[in-house]
């Protein structure tokens, strides 16, 4: 007879919504971290019926479901690090904001407001309501079209998206990761702000650039979720911040290069590429 031969692994969290394509959402942050040797657990805030080429209906679950799962993932599991994605309405939003105050863990907030097509997502309430759970955010990882609507900066170079992720850090989040992908140019750059003292906060804000090649392609699909579920999953292992950031895009990077080439649209980021 076999004797069990168990594995102990980090824990993360990932509260978003589903992706029946699989590329994005829930699907693609337990994927990732996954990748990353990280144990997935999930409270899922909404179903999509999606795939490669676009969203075809959404449904919010009631919040008290929502709570419910949070509830029994933080009450059960060592969890070492959350990350929020989808959060689709202000009642949703505004639980999480309630959860996060008391999560002993950090916490990676994507703020998902602006579709890749610039639509905007959340109506004005929600997105306002994002402004207290940005307080609670170990990191806020904003495209320029989001961090312009938290903002209200224009997001073209790196010295705006320096000037966004200091007006991040001024709502409260502990560091902001302003990202480069809808900044046109072959180059993508993703801009970390944090706190100038990591133990008080006081002085100059630290900023740090990453660089990457553009890869020509359409297939991003699931690359903020990607981006912020390997954040997590790295601070989950107990990586520092920059050096969780820094194997986050470089891991990236990877993944939008090696895409998937499955479905009848652009395909999407591979979750499990080589880290």
């Amino acid at each position: 007879m076999k004797r069990p031969a168990p594995e102990s692994r980090p824990v993360a969290l990932t509260i978003a919504g589903s992706d029946s394509g699989g590329g994005a959402g829930i699907q693609a942050d337990l994927a990732t971290m996954a990748s990353h040797g990280v144990y997935g657990t999930s409270a899922i805030t909404a179903v999509t019926a999606q795939h490669t080429r676009g969203v075809e209906s959404s449904f919010v679950l009631p919040t008290a479901e929502i709570d419910a799962q949070i509830d029994a993932v933080v009450g059960d599991f060592d969890v070492g690090a959350a990350k929020t994605g989808m959060l689709a309405t202000t009642e949703v939003v505004e639980l999480v904001t309630e959860h996060a105050r008391s999560f002993p863990f950090p916490l990676v907030v994507d703020p998902v407001m602006v579709a890749t097509s610039g639509d905007r997502l959340l109506d004005e309430r929600a997105e306002r309501a994002y402004e207290s759970l940005i307080a609670e955010a170990t990191l806020v990882t904003p495209n320029a079209d989001e961090a312009e609507v938290l903002t209200g900066v224009a997001v073209d170079d790196v010295e705006r998206a320096r000037e966004a992720g200091e007006a991040l850090l001024e709502m409260g989040a502990d560091a902001a990761l302003v990202k480069g992908g809808h900044v046109p140019g072959e180059t993508v750059r993703d801009v970390l702000v944090r706190a100038g003292d990591p133990a008080t906060g006081a002085g100059e804000p630290a900023v740090t650039t990453f660089e990457h090649e553009r890869v020509d392609t359409d297939a991003t699909h699931g690359s903020g979720c990607a981006l912020s579920a390997a954040v997590a999953a790295r601070l989950a292992r107990g990586e520092g911040l920059e050096a969780a950031v820094e194997g986050a895009v470089d891991f990236l990077a990877r993944a939008i290069e090696r895409h998937y080439d499955v479905g009848r649209g652009p395909g999407a980021v591979n979750h499990s590429v080589d880290r």
